[in-house]
């Protein structure tokens, strides 16, 4: 479908069900897609951060985009990460990705190589020119080993290189300084990636947010970005405030036997589990599983929330 200018509203990054064995479980991606599409949010974004596109292999990445594209059949835009380490290799996922249905591209700068910014630029402007759909950048310097400029941005944003930007960053400053330099191009997409910060965000002028945390409760997030487009601020801030409690699951596993991205999404996998959505909450290897004790951390937090 073609892409709304801008894009706005709430735009979960999909995880990415995982059968005991390691594949794509087709069947819980389906029901996790209902159950987005059901709460009324915007779009979806799947291989990102939270689908774990990191560790899918090329095969697996074409069957996520295949699956949700083929389920939601234009209902809602669906964007695609092509997150990988140089251009060659990234063109190669556009190329995927774009044959699979995606609607529009979510890129990184170059990684592992050390690249210098007049190599990053270059990098997305050879997107652009081969990709058919649009392009977004994703800042993600907690992953990708640098922060895109705000004046990169705006260059490629000026330049009709980039649709829009999710930030990811945290730099609030960074964020207000695209946000306030972008107002003169209408069509251009400025989208959060940070979930406690959201009512802050839009209130600054954000057109959408993409919250890992919306996999478990996008009913929250839709509620907290109508009501703060309804300028209903105490309404806005007490969904805020529940959503940031909630989130608190991502820190139940153990820092001394797993990483935070083993911890955060082995949360939100074992959330969907105990809500019905998925079968099985397993995250890609070599992620370290949650314990018992720490699911049942996860499932105070739903009950704390009201989800169970």
């Amino acid at each position: 479908m073609t892409l709304p200018t801008p894009l706005t509203g709430v735009i979960p990054p999909v995880c990415t069900p995982l059968t005991p064995e390691g594949e794509v479980d087709t069947a819980s991606l389906t029901s996790l897609t209902d159950h987005l599409v059901t709460a009324g949010v915007d779009a979806l974004f799947v291989l990102g951060s939270s689908s774990e596109a990191a560790y899918l292999t090329d095969a697996h990445r074409r069957t996520v985009v295949e699956t949700v594209t083929g389920h939601v059949a234009g209902q809602l835009p669906v964007l695609a990460g092509v997150i990988d380490m140089t251009t060659p290799r990234v063109l190669d996922h556009v190329r995927a990705v774009t044959a699979a249905g995606a609607d529009a591209v979510v890129a990184t700068a170059p990684f592992y190589t050390r690249t210098h910014p007049a190599e990053i630029e270059r990098h997305f402007r050879l997107l652009a020119e081969r990709a058919t759909t649009p392009v977004f950048a994703y800042d993600q310097p907690t992953s990708v080993p640098l922060k895109l400029s705000p004046d990169l941005v705006l260059t490629l944003a000026r330049d009709g290189v980039i649709t829009g930007l999710k930030d990811s960053s945290g730099d609030e400053g960074s964020f207000r300084e695209v946000l306030v330099n972008s107002r003169a191009l209408p069509g251009f997409s400025v989208l959060t990636g940070s979930e406690l910060t959201v009512d802050s965000a839009l209130a600054m002028g954000a057109d959408g947010v993409v919250p890992g945390l919306g996999n478990v409760d996008p009913e929250g997030y839709v509620r907290l970005y109508r009501a703060c487009r309804a300028g209903d601020r105490e309404r806005a801030r007490a969904e805020q405030e529940r959503l940031c409690r909630l989130f608190g699951m991502v820190r139940v596993g153990d820092p001394a036997r797993m990483g935070g991205s083993s911890s955060a999404l082995g949360a939100f996998k074992a959330a969907l589990h105990l809500r019905g959505v998925i079968a099985c909450p397993v995250t890609a290897e070599p992620q370290v599983p949650l314990s018992a004790a720490e699911v049942e951390r996860v499932g105070k937090f739903l009950a704390g929330a009201g989800l169970l």
